[in-house]
């Protein structure tokens, strides 16, 4: 039986008011990756007519969060995801609307078992955008941890 991940694009919209204000679309969800776009506009530019480097790190780590959603919702009665750091290469100059593809690095069966026996897991997300061509423009390395509720 697979699982719905519909509520997620929701979720996110909802709960993380930034991700409502930037257009960004959920175009695909599974349990362990999540495809996003952010589409462009005059109010996210440089000074070299992209996307701001921190709008294209807003996109990256906004897909990495809908996959820990996804991967991990029915533990949040037990965890809080939180972002431990995160490491992003700029590539090429981004330009025009952006893909943000997030894959969990980890099986969420393992994290899992790592929360379920005391230990406070950490786990990356790869995340790749990529430009309207598919062009890689950016890579980057979200790195999560799994915070238990008290």
């Amino acid at each position: 039986m697979s699982q719905d991940y519909a509520f997620v694009a929701e979720t996110m919209k909802q709960g993380v008011p930034w991700v409502g204000t930037t257009g960004i679309d959920f175009l695909e969800v599974e349990g362990d990756r999540v495809l996003v776009a952010l589409p462009d506009g005059e109010q996210y530019r440089n000074h070299v007519g992209g996307p701001h480097a921190a709008v294209v790190f807003g996109a990256g780590e906004t897909a990495s969060g809908a996959v820990v959603l996804a991967a991990f919702s029915r533990h949040m009665d037990k965890a809080t995801p939180l972002v431990a750091r995160a490491e992003i290469t700029y590539k090429k100059v981004a330009t025009g609307a952006l893909r943000a593809e997030a894959v969990l690095g980890r099986p969420a069966a393992e994290v899992v078992a790592e929360l379920a026996s005391g230990t406070r897991p950490e786990f990356p997300v790869h995340v790749t955008i990529t430009n309207a061509d598919g062009v890689t423009t950016t890579e980057m390395t979200v790195i999560w941890t799994l915070r238990p509720n008290r």
